[in-house]
């Protein structure tokens, strides 16, 4: 069992500043670096195991926002300015404070301010400064993507099983040619993943034994793209275009309805779409589009929950938790049943 002398002898600081720290004393003016570090010596050394069922008022910890998302992909997508609002409403509801952070070089400077971070996307980071940010600040946890899971958890959305229960609705749907829209993945030290939904409509359809299942996969998620893969499926198909298709996101699935327009493709009449967030505008494209819905509150939520735990046991394993989409019907591709 950890005591007040142990902390205190450990942390630099007095007897008395520790134990006032730890009692929550409201009166207490520290600054951010010696809260902190008087609290990661109590967590390093289990303080709270044996004390926190005494604990009156939890103390807080201040964590950071690390926003890692391209200017431009964030004025034509939706998805991800979404999801820092709904982190930061739901940090509020959890009573902390969060400073958002858009670089990691100025995190790392700022790390002895704060126990932990939520990071959302990841674009242009290298595992050479992700390597040196969980050297300052080891407590992270990123949503919607992990950069690096063997440094940080994380709480996604289960898009391969989404993409298995697409395809599966579009066959039971009596629809045997199912094509793929997609971007490419997460950019790491230069070198370009690829996305989690055309590796699982990869994966999948060949378990499944569908002969004809084009892929589209080409640059970023936005709506040029769209356009001009949706053009490219329109002229490699000519008349064999495909019966179906799953298009990895709102975004893309506007420039892909573009596409089609021009072309004389009639959604669904000659093709079903099915897309992925359920974001404002599908409801308002022609046709209104069939899509996944990602719950971003519960990402929120189970990444704050997962953070406070993390920099309770900063010991314990990484953590990776999926999160359930669900289909939200329209016109793209109405409900079968």
């Amino acid at each position: 069992m950890a005591t007040i002398k142990e902390i205190a002898e450990k942390s630099g600081y007095s007897p008395a500043t520790v134990s006032r720290l730890l009692n929550n004393d409201q009166n207490l003016s520290i600054s951010p670096t010696t809260r902190n570090k008087i609290m990661k010596v109590a967590n390093e050394l289990g303080y709270w195991k044996s004390h926190h069922k005494h604990q009156r008022q939890p103390i807080l910890p201040n964590i950071a926002l690390l926003y890692r998302v391209n200017d431009n992909e964030q004025l034509q997508d939706e998805y991800f300015s979404c999801l820092r609002n709904e982190i930061i409403k739901e940090v509020g509801k959890a009573g902390l404070e969060v400073a958002v952070f858009n670089q990691i070089s100025t995190l790392i400077a700022a790390a002895d301010s704060f126990q932990g971070f939520i990071g959302v996307g990841a674009d242009r980071v290298t595992q050479e400064e992700l390597t040196q940010l969980h050297n300052s600040l080891p407590n992270g946890i990123f949503v919607d993507i992990n950069p690096m899971p063997q440094l940080f958890d994380s709480v996604q959305p289960n898009l391969e099983l989404t993409i298995q229960d697409a395809l599966q609705r579009l066959q039971t749907a009596g629809y045997q040619r199912i094509g793929f829209i997609g971007g490419k993945g997460l950019n790491l030290d230069e070198v370009q993943q690829a996305d989690a939904r055309e590796l699982a409509f990869r994966e999948f359809t060949r378990l499944q034994g569908l002969k004809e299942a084009p892929l589209y996969v080409h640059g970023p998620f936005n709506v040029d793209n769209g356009y001009q893969l949706g053009k490219i499926a329109v002229e490699q198909s000519g008349s064999h275009l495909p019966e179906a298709f799953i298009v990895a996101s709102d975004t893309l699935s506007v420039g892909v309805l573009q596409a089609f327009n021009e072309a004389g493709v009639i959604v669904p009449r000659d093709t079903a779409v099915i897309s992925i967030n359920n974001s404002e505008v599908a409801r308002y494209v022609s046709s209104p589009l069939t899509s996944y819905n990602i719950n971003q509150q519960t990402l929120s939520r189970m990444a704050i929950e997962l953070l406070q735990d993390l920099i309770t046991h900063p010991n314990r394993p990484h953590v990776h938790l999926k999160v359930n989409t669900d289909i939200v019907f329209r016109k793209s591709f109405p409900n079968q049943n």
